[in-house]
């Protein structure tokens, strides 16, 4: 029997972990257009409702809950090894992470909900839709997928086919949920820095009920989307994209920071000057990976980080980085002499001339930095 959730991970193992979830009706599809360029950075890892895509249909029962989803969700990271993630869902996806962020905070470092709400219009029109799909099934259903979820002129057959193809019993249980699910009163003890992201013609969950949630979730923010209806990441995946790297990305912020307290105002200023579109992705990357998530990581000390970091770039030849990481290890707090230990150390292990040249970069650079104490 499969207990877990169906999924698709993406992006690099050792990256922060992103779970994305999906809309009712819908499959990890919904997130086809804005996954991939999140797995740059992450590791994306998107879900489907039970049910829907490949998910089985006796993971939930009639009267589940947003909780009960919630757990499903949990314990396919906790098969992952994931212990804690930034979270993005899309409507019923969206109420997952909301319940998360409330029950299970330590679980959830950052949120976004899109297109969601913190109660879904009560729960007559929920019971009432679960009562027809358990008796008609979700072919008529399906028929006004597009009316529900995107702008008129605009569908996506991949999703339509979802929501047509989807277990009546397993979508009836997820109405089930949606109808049970109010988190109006609990919205002020999320924690997670919040992003909320509606879409301006949205009829399912309209600005006004992302704006309660950020009204009401300390220092959240709210997004809204023009042109976009009520699967905003398959309608307008660019701008979609674009908020959720903004709210997800903290890691170029910090990891800029990080950067200038290393190498020091003035190199890094260079650095940006000599920006180009040609450079600004690798500017970008270095940034949010090196600095923001390397450096950041409290497991070594960043006197640990600049002696691993000289004695990779001595190894490798990399004299002219040597020299700014010498700098560096300076402001890192090593001495000369813990320098010099260093690069002996890498006499023995790297080679002889290899230790003859990071010594003569090194002592240029002590040189330097001793006519600048003087002068």
């Amino acid at each position: 029997m499969t207990t877990l959730l169906n999924h698709l991970s993406e992006g690099p193992a050792s990256a922060p972990p992103l779970l994305l979830g999906p809309s009712l009706g819908t499959s990890y599809a919904l997130w086809d257009a804005v996954a991939p360029e999140l797995s740059i950075g992450h590791r994306v890892i998107r879900w489907d409702l039970p049910g829907h895509g490949g998910s089985a249909a006796d993971l939930i029962g009639p009267g589940a809950t947003v909780g009960d989803l919630a757990e499903l969700v949990l314990a396919l990271a906790d098969s992952l090894g994931v212990e804690r993630f930034a979270y993005a869902g899309v409507s019923l996806g969206g109420a997952v992470g909301l319940h998360l962020a409330v029950h299970r905070p330590e679980r959830v470092s950052s949120l976004a909900a899109v297109c969601s709400s913190a109660h879904f219009g009560g729960a007559r029109p929920w019971e009432e839709r679960a009562a027809r799909v358990r008796e008609e099934g979700l072919a008529r259903l399906a028929e006004s997928a597009d009316a529900r979820w995107f702008t008129p002129g605009f569908t996506v057959p991949r999703l339509v086919r979802d929501h047509r193809e989807a277990d009546p019993g397993a979508y009836a249980a997820c109405c089930d949920a949606l109808a049970a699910f109010d988190l109006r009163d609990r919205l002020g003890e999320v924690s997670a820095p919040t992003l909320l992201i509606a879409g301006r013609e949205d009829p399912a969950t309209p600005p006004a009920h992302l704006r309660e949630i950020a009204d009401a979730v300390p220092d959240a923010t709210l997004t809204e989307i023009p042109g976009a209806s009520h699967l905003a990441p398959a309608e307008r995946p660019e701008a979609v994209l674009t908020a959720l790297r903004a709210h997800f990305d903290g890691g170029a912020r910090r990891g800029m920071a990080v950067r200038r307290e290393v190498l020091g105002d003035a190199h890094v200023d260079r650095a940006q000057g000599r920006q180009s579109p040609f450079t600004s992705r690798f500017q970008d990357f270095i940034s949010r990976y090196a600095w923001g998530e390397i450096w950041t990581d409290e497991t070594l000390s960043r006197r640990e980080r600049s002696m691993v970091t000289l004695t990779a770039l001595v190894a490798h030849g990399h004299y002219e980085e040597l020299a700014m990481h010498v700098r560096a290890a300076r402001r890192n707090g090593l001495t000369a002499d813990e320098i010099g230990a260093v690069l002996l150390q890498t006499a023995v292990y790297c080679g002889v001339p290899a230790a003859n040249s990071a010594f003569a970069t090194a002592q240029r650079v002590l040189a330097e930095e001793a006519d600048g104490a003087a002068g």
